[in-house]
């Protein structure tokens, strides 16, 4: 089977991966006796059904054949006596795979998990799917993982879960990652957000079979801010402001992504009215900034000198405003 050509033989039998063997046994009976060519004369769907039927029973009902499976997925008819694909008849290209348990300890090892044995890297989550190598560097468009490659001739592309701070996402920034042998350093552009993909070209997991390599795709997770959030492209904030800030007007300093700037409250500003910050909030990939939203909370002090109480006091006495006014006229 080549390595492009893997079949989940758990999913044809319609079984799961801990399924016992007279479970293996029975979903192999009930779908043989579906597919069977006497029960489908000429039907030639339900032929290469019976097929593939029969080709998973015969790999997971051997115990053997199954713990291969189960370990090395793809690669477990390579599987040689050394426990890792580069078996007889396998050109590995020199590489001993033999230090590894499986192909997960492969891949984190490629991609700075743990090594085997010991010692520690910064550990990155990562899939892979099959691809097409290439070479340079792509924007951060968002790449599905389609099976792209023609034949054996393709390598695997490998997903990266990469966490940056706001302030690496925004202005920027340049990463190192170790790849087995290999260190690239990649620039992650300014503007990048969560759910933002890169794509490495050339960089992704090595096909043993074929020696190619198809693309590294970094996924962005931004670490949470204690004061900015995203509503869309716009950056959003909350600040507080103060009853008197709220009825009479004021100016005050927000902070921006590119540092405070005043900003003008309207007399009567209600609590929870957004001002918009034109240009202040997100890079854009077409050019340019996203806007800033700045949601107004009214904080009202919770702990009044003497003075002030009283003024309140007198504030209450004669204000005039009812807020609640309408209220009266609501009726079920």
């Amino acid at each position: 089977m080549a390595t492009t050509d893997f079949k989940d033989y758990y999913s044809i039998l319609g079984i799961s991966k801990t399924a016992s063997p007279d479970e293996i046994k029975q979903a192999f009976r009930k779908l043989a006796r579906k597919y069977h060519p006497d029960v489908n004369p000429n039907n030639q769907q339900a032929e290469a059904k019976f097929k593939e039927v029969n080709e998973a029973y015969e790999v997971l009902s051997d115990p053997d054949k199954r713990k291969k499976y189960d370990q090395y997925g793809q690669y477990w008819k390579q599987v040689g006596e050394g426990g890792f694909p580069g078996g007889a008849g396998v050109d590995m290209g020199g590489f001993d795979f033999s230090q590894y348990g499986s192909f997960n300890d492969f891949l984190n090892e490629l991609f700075g998990g743990a090594k085997p044995g010991g010692g520690s890297r910064q550990s990155y989550s990562y899939r892979t799917s099959t691809g097409r190598p290439g070479s340079g560097f792509g924007g951060f468009n968002d790449f599905g993982f389609q099976d792209t490659g023609a034949g054996t001739g393709a390598g695997q592309d490998t997903e990266a879960v990469i966490s940056l701070t706001f302030g690496e996402a925004f202005a920027g920034v340049k990463k190192r990652f170790n790849l087995g042998n290999e260190t690239i350093d990649v620039r992650i552009p300014a503007g990048a957000k969560t759910g933002t993909r890169l794509r490495v070209r050339g960089k992704g997991q090595l096909n043993p079979m074929t020696q190619q390599r198809g693309d590294l795709y970094l996924k962005v997770e931004l670490q949470p801010h204690s004061f900015f959030q995203f509503e869309g492209d716009n950056l959003v904030c909350e600040v507080s402001i103060t009853p008197d800030e709220a009825a009479l007007g004021a100016a005050i300093d927000v902070p921006t992504p590119d540092g405070n700037v005043n900003v003008k409250l309207p007399a009567g500003v209600r609590s929870g009215q957004s001002l918009r910050l034109r240009g202040k909030g997100w890079p854009l990939t077409k050019g340019g900034r996203s806007d800033q939203m700045v949601k107004v909370a009214i904080a009202p002090p919770k702990d009044l000198t003497p003075e002030e109480r009283e003024l309140y006091e007198k504030l209450r006495s004669i204000r005039t405003y009812n807020p609640r006014s309408h209220l009266s006229q609501v009726r079920l």
